[in-house]
């Protein structure tokens, strides 16, 4: 299954007998909550779920934004309406990172049908699409989460991995050259990682880049469908973007969610810096 959507196809399918459950997971890093957005307008019967309280665990020694508690998290899937027989749609404001962890948190728990709005509500809106200020109250789903159905990196795999095989860094390059950190404790990279940024894995209007040439792309980093590949990033959400552009480029690749702001929190980890894998 196409892990994205079209805004095309999601109007098709919101009109079917069948319409998927459709998430609004608005976010900006270091901004307020999306849900005034939502409420402002969004896509006609979607549910808002927080990035930052449902998506995630609190802040910590494992970075910050952890995997949350998995009985709470799908809590928060049932009270949407999301049930593992029912197709489930994600949207975001762009870029794709809270989409994607989202997407990402739902397949590694095991739901068989998630896709990502491709472009987010830009292209939604592009396409003539209507918003609503309703908020909607679905029937409860019946969705049980069953960890494991996508790889999860810890620290010291991803330190392994980055040895033996392809770790993406997919923060912006002046971070992973370590000429910048504006969050983190330490500038820098995990050594032997390579800098893969997201913003490079989008067209001009926000959607992502056809699959021949995500596929390319990656394939210069060494990142192919039979190579070890894993990805991590500042706390673990835009790298699950990453994820998704390359599960839509034909490359399954694990997510170190614990991500820089897990690994620069630790003094006695090793820290890379430079326009080089070190």
């Amino acid at each position: 299954m196409n892990a994205l959507i079209t805004a095309a196809e999601l109007a098709d399918a919101l009109a079917s007998a069948t319409p998927p459950v459709l998430l609004d997971v608005r976010y900006r890093l270091g901004g307020p909550p999306g849900r005034p957005e939502y409420e402002a307008g969004h896509v006609p019967g979607a549910v808002y779920v927080d990035m930052d309280t449902e998506l995630a665990g609190p802040a910590g020694p494992a970075g910050r934004h952890p995997l949350p508690d998995l009985g709470a998290f799908a809590e928060t899937m049932r009270r949407a309406g999301v049930s593992a027989d029912r197709p489930v749609v994600v949207y975001d404001g762009g870029q794709g990172w809270s989409a994607a962890r989202t997407w990402w948190m739902l397949r590694y728990t095991g739901h068989p049908s998630v896709r990502v709005l491709d472009g987010g509500l830009a292209a939604w809106t592009a396409s003539g699409g209507a918003l609503d200020t309703d908020v909607p109250s679905p029937k409860p789903g019946d969705f049980a989460a069953a960890p494991g159905a996508l790889p999860l990196l810890t620290a010291d795999e991803a330190a392994a991995l980055a040895r033996r095989g392809v770790l993406l860094d997919a923060r912006a390059g002046e971070r992973y050259r370590g000429e910048v950190e504006p969050i983190d404790r330490v500038a820098g990279h995990i050594p032997g990682a390579l800098s893969a940024p997201t913003t490079e894995n989008l067209a001009d209007d926000g959607t992502f880049l056809p699959p021949e040439e995500l596929a390319a792309r990656f394939g210069a980093l060494g990142a192919t469908a039979d190579a070890e590949v894993g990805v991590y990033c500042g706390s673990g959400v835009s790298a699950a973007q990453e994820v998704l552009a390359l599960t839509v480029a034909g490359v399954p690749a694990a997510l170190y969610v614990g991500s820089w702001s897990e690994w620069s929190s630790d003094p006695t980890r090793p820290v890379a810096t430079g326009p080089e894998a070190g």
